[in-house]
């Protein structure tokens, strides 16, 4: 039976406002005030760009220069992550296809600097971002990437988002084919992900050095309707 949305309400366009958590915060991306951070961040990291359309880029102007142009879109709606311990810019996120009559968004464009990878405050910024959909009134947060790209079908999945299938031969990209991997999570599911995030992100479940005591993909595996087939094993 087809869920009755006769009284659902679509929700607003997001419009970049500061995301805040207790290791990073979330800012709209302005090329004059965080591109310099960013291009030192990503210098000399390449294999970031690998799965992008865009990038690696050769100077600090041609990264302003870019930041610039995706900081005048509305869709994508680019985020930057900034450290709240060193106040350095690390990474940046975006909402994207962002479709309110239908209740869905996206999450993408990540590209996490190596200072930001796989701490808790990369993390957060993911589960931030999340909240603020569904908070919103989102039915449907997506999560796209490359296929071949199989760090990001792991993050998808640790993130509690629900393998949904492969499609095909979808667009070229740097003059090689993309097949694209597609994941979900969607409004009946946040409640128990947002405890699974509450509970990793506490600081009971960190040790003095910081490493962690439970994993965050078995905290959401119960969530997920579907695990990922290639990452199986």
């Amino acid at each position: 039976m087809s869920k009755d949305l006769t009284k659902w309400v679509p929700p607003a366009a997001p419009v970049g406002a500061p995301l805040k958590g207790t290791y990073i915060g979330l800012e709209r991306l302005d090329a004059d005030v965080h591109a310099a951070d960013l291009h030192r961040a990503f210098s000399g990291h390449d294999a970031l760009w690998d799965y992008m359309p865009y990038g690696p880029f050769t100077s600090a102007a041609a990264y302003h220069r870019w930041a610039k142009e995706m900081a005048a879109q509305s869709d994508p709606l680019f985020y930057v992550l900034r450290d709240q311990t060193t106040g350095h810019c690390g990474g940046v996120a975006s909402y994207l296809r962002i479709t309110p009559t239908a209740g869905s968004i996206e999450v993408g464009h990540i590209c996490i600097s190596p200072e930001l990878q796989n701490s808790a405050a990369a993390t957060e910024a993911m589960v931030l971002m999340m909240q603020w959909a569904f908070d919103a009134g989102y039915r449907r947060y997506e999560w796209k990437c490359n296929a071949a790209n199989l760090a990001s079908r792991h993050a998808a999945q640790r993130f509690g988002f629900s393998y949904e299938g492969i499609f095909r031969q979808a667009a070229v990209v740097k003059g090689r084919n993309r097949d694209t991997a597609w994941f979900s999570v969607i409004d009946s599911e946040w409640p128990a992900l947002r405890e699974a995030f509450s509970a990793w992100l506490a600081p009971s479940n960190f040790d003095a050095n910081g490493t962690q005591r439970e994993r965050l993909s078995d905290l959401t595996r119960l969530v997920r309707a579907n695990d990922d087939p290639a990452l199986r094993g």
